[in-house]
């Protein structure tokens, strides 16, 4: 695994393995368990996906000593709403996990009139050293510049939907000229976009060797963001993690940036519905 330096020293997994919408048919320790015997040491989760109790447990199971393992989790709009909610949540998540600390709490969405005091909350919480990094997801410029106007801590990390057809090019520069790390959620579009069909792609991973998702992760991390990718099978996480060996040469890059035409598989932050 290779790492990206967070801004307050801490160190991330480029790679991580994200938890979300898991079926219910299938056996989610298991899938953390194989995650982690894949190579995975980053595990995104959150309040909303009702499965912090099995990543907890897979953990254990595991046998990997917690220190080798990054854990992010997010608290959700429901508990902004609430006056100490967000400390509350931060509790909760831990009790389900059965953690002492996280690794990197976030504010799942900016949620009008509530997300700038849960950021303040998130403070807090990192100051009493249960969260060892803190952050945000969905933010656009405009948003982490309302937000640079009360912060006292600048997030460590703002976490978005980013893929070859979502660039937002302009969103990650900033983050960048900040000192602020970019996750992608969604990179390979959830398999609803044709990403894995597209023929550019699919030349591009042919020079290497490689399948269409390794280059789409591979472009994620030489564009320097990290990537939150998702499976429940394992010969699809050895895959996905098999990703160290090459890196993307400028002219590969650009070709994958072309493909940006601004297709989302989640909504936009600044859509209303966002937030029903």
């Amino acid at each position: 695994m290779e790492y990206f330096k967070l801004h307050n020293g801490v160190n991330m997994p480029m790679l991580g393995m994200g938890i979300s919408q898991i079926p219910s048919d299938t056996d989610g320790v298991a899938v953390v368990v194989n995650a982690i015997n894949a190579g995975f040491r980053h595990f995104d989760t959150a309040e909303f996906y009702g499965n912090e109790d099995m990543l907890g447990e897979g953990m254990r199971q595991s046998g990997v000593p917690r220190e080798e393992i990054f854990v992010t989790t997010k608290v959700h709009n429901e508990a902004q709403k609430r006056p100490n909610g967000p400390a509350e949540a931060f509790e909760g998540s831990l009790e389900r996990m059965g953690l002492d600390y996280v690794d990197l709490y976030l504010v799942h969405w900016p949620l009008p009139n509530h997300w700038i005091d849960t950021y303040k909350e998130l403070e807090e919480i990192y100051k009493s050293g249960k969260a060892r990094a803190i952050g945000v997801c969905n933010l656009k410029i405009h948003h982490l510049q309302e937000l640079e106007k009360h912060w006292e801590i600048m997030p460590m990390v703002n976490q978005y939907e980013h893929h070859p057809y979502l660039t937002q090019t302009d969103i990650r520069e900033y983050c960048q000229q900040k000192g602020i790390l970019v996750t992608a959620y969604c990179p390979l579009g959830r398999g609803r976009l044709g990403l894995m069909d597209n023929p550019v792609i699919g030349e591009v991973a042919k020079k290497y060797g490689k399948t269409p998702a390794q280059v789409i992760l591979r472009w994620n991390i030489d564009v320097g963001v990290s990537a939150i990718t998702k499976t429940v099978t394992p010969s699809r996480m050895a895959e996905n993690f098999d990703i160290f060996d090459f890196k993307l040469d400028k002219a590969d890059i650009e070709t994958l940036n072309a493909l940006n035409d601004g297709t989302r598989v989640i909504r936009d932050p600044d859509d209303p519905a966002s937030y029903n």
